[in-house]
This record gives structure tokens, sequence and C-alpha cells, in this order.
């Protein structure tokens, strides 16, 4: 066989893209895995600061453990609360659409979640 480098190079670029097509759909359904679905969570706020847990309802949950989760919220509401509990006086609320936000676990109760080591955005 003789090998020119224009078709060196060519069979070079060809299994580059084939091993690069296969390493992306490997990953794309590896980062499927630990996206979540919910229709409807609270996280409450507190002195300016997010809390880094969320209560939702309407999840669609993830199979297997992941270090960290991607939830998909459509309706992500926030009470602003004026004290450092739960149970204190809200000064307002905020009402976030289509939010998207990573928690590192969840336990559910029936149809509730609560996520809970969720990053602030």
């Amino acid at each position: 066989m003789n090998f020119t480098p224009k078709g060196l190079f060519g069979a070079v670029a060809a299994v580059s893209i084939g091993a690069a097509t296969l390493l992306g759909a490997g990953a794309g359904t590896a980062g499927a895995a630990g996206r979540a679905h919910c229709d409807r969570a609270e996280r409450p706020v507190w002195s300016g600061d997010p809390s880094r847990n969320v209560t939702a309802h309407g999840c669609t949950l993830p199979s297997g453990d992941r270090r960290w989760y991607r939830i998909e919220v459509d309706e992500l509401v926030e009470p602003h609360h004026k004290t450092e509990y739960l149970n204190g006086p809200v000064d307002r609320t905020e009402k976030l659409h289509d939010r998207t936000l990573r928690c590192m676990g969840y336990t559910a109760d029936g149809n509730t979640v609560n996520w809970f080591g969720c990053m602030p955005h």
C-alpha cells in the first residue's frame, strides 16, 4: 500500500469523526439519566439568599444515582421571608417560569419531592 499524506489525513479524519460521534452519543445518554422535570416547585428565600432546598410537585425522577441532578421546573415560586424561619412572615413572592436548577439529591414522599443541596441561580 502506498499512503500519501492526503490519503492518510483523510483516513485519520474519518476515524476521528466516527469516534467523536460514538462518544457524543454515549455522553448524551449519560447526561439524560441525571435529568428530572417538575411541574411546580417552591424555594424559600431568606434575607436575599436562596435556600439550598426545593420542594417540588409533579416530578419525573431520574433513574440511577448521580452526583448532581439537573431539574427543569415549569413554574418556580420563591416566597421571600422577612425572618430566617419558614413559618415567618412573607415579604413578597416571585413566580419564575422555565427555570433549570442543579441539586445534589432528593427524597420523595408520595407526589412531593424534596430536592436538597441546590445551587442558587
